[in-house]
């Protein structure tokens, strides 16, 4: 669905913005996936991501197919009053679309749980009654699930985790290199910071900091906090926003936006394990680089499951009215991930691929099961 959204912004000028929402497949149960508002959206973007999602819910073995949905716009550039008519807009427009058991949007890039209330607020005035369940990633005074907002980042915390223990090895002591510092990135930091893993390099569009003997986290948090940027840090060196990926450590971690690394970077990775933890950070290009020089790419289908997969557990808990504690919530992560890995681990021996091969054989297999024993109706 494609539309268009006039908006009266807060100067009294009238501007239009395009939006929109895919739903890929519709198999496995409803849709789900996230709503980012970018300048860079698009009906292919979305299109794209939508099909990712499928993937992965199939992969995490949750009951829905994949969507995405998106607005081009530029939120730094908005006031709060005309992101939320945007929003409340755009949820109108979406109504005939989305629903607790059509479609759940979620946020994504440039949203949050504020948009999320906007929605759930306007959708439940146009049907007249409360659904809290037309939405994942709300705040929790009205129905969200404590966790969810660190939930990326952690999930890509206890996949990596998993992946060293099948080799023997455990977080501590390693050097991570993590590009991006918003919600996932800084989530992971902090869990892989507490772990004892050395955080070698932190960055995000602007720039980034380096410590080879490894940066406090919590302090940088702080310093971001204050000053709104890496500039100035006492506590490490500065880096272009590129370079972060190309600092040497175990582990490098891409948790900023697509096509961070390419051909033209691959070969200056100094890392053993890429965790992607964004949607499509690594090209295909790079992709045969790095295996040809024996670099583990874990997928972003898995690695980055985790918003997902806390996003169905609030959905369960808001059709259901019955809240968890944090520590079930993450519980039943890592318990979902680790089942996962391991389904994709089985294929990958069994196959004899790499990880990201097996995780789409798993998930396609799954979706395709799915349709084969629905059967052909009429």
């Amino acid at each position: 669905l494609v539309v268009n959204l006039p908006i009266r912004m807060d100067d009294g000028g009238l501007v239009n913005f395009a939006g929109y929402r895919v739903q890929h497949v519709l198999t496995m149960g409803p849709t789900k996936g996230g709503l980012r508002f970018s300048p860079t959206v698009s009906l292919g973007e979305c299109a794209a991501l939508a099909m990712w999602m499928t993937w992965k819910c199939a992969l995490l073995g949750l009951p829905y197919g994949g969507a995405k949905g998106g607005v081009r716009c530029d939120p730094r550039a908005l006031s709060a009053a005309e992101l939320e008519r945007i929003t409340r807009r755009y949820t109108t427009e979406m109504i005939p679309v989305i629903g607790p058991e059509k479609d759940i949007p979620a946020p994504d890039m440039g949203t949050g749980d504020r948009e999320m209330a906007w929605i759930y607020d306007t959708y439940s005035q146009a049907i007249g009654h409360s659904a809290p369940a037309v939405v994942t990633g709300k705040p929790p005074e009205i129905g969200g699930t404590v966790g969810r907002r660190t939930a990326t980042g952690l999930g890509v915390v206890h996949v990596l985790e998993e992946v060293l223990r099948h080799r023997g090895r455990s977080v501590e002591g390693l050097r991570v290199a993590i590009q991006g510092f918003g919600n996932v990135g800084e989530a992971a930091a902090f869990r892989l910071h507490a772990l004892g893993a050395r955080v070698v390099a932190v960055g995000d569009a602007d720039g980034g900091l380096s410590a080879p003997g490894g940066l406090d986290v919590p302090a940088v948090a702080c310093w971001i906090a204050d000053h709104g940027s890496f500039a100035g840090f006492p506590g490490g060196d500065g880096l272009g926003a590129a370079e972060v990926l190309e600092v040497p450590a175990e582990i490098v971690i891409p948790a900023a936006t697509a096509r961070q690394i390419t051909s033209a970077n691959a070969a200056c990775l100094d890392c053993e394990i890429v965790v992607e933890a964004a949607n499509g950070p690594t090209t295909p290009a790079a992709d045969a680089i790095l295996a040809d020089r024996g670099v583990t790419v874990v997928p972003d289908i898995l690695a980055n499951a985790g918003g997902v997969t806390v996003s169905y557990f609030e959905w369960v808990q808001s059709r259901q009215r019955l809240g968890w504690s944090l520590a079930e919530v993450e519980n039943r992560l890592r318990g979902q991930l680790r089942a996962a890995f391991a389904a994709v681990l089985a294929a990958s021996e069994r196959l004899d691929v790499d990880l990201r091969t097996a995780a789409l054989a798993v998930a396609i297999d799954r979706v395709a099961g799915a349709a084969t024993s629905r059967g052909v109706f009429p």
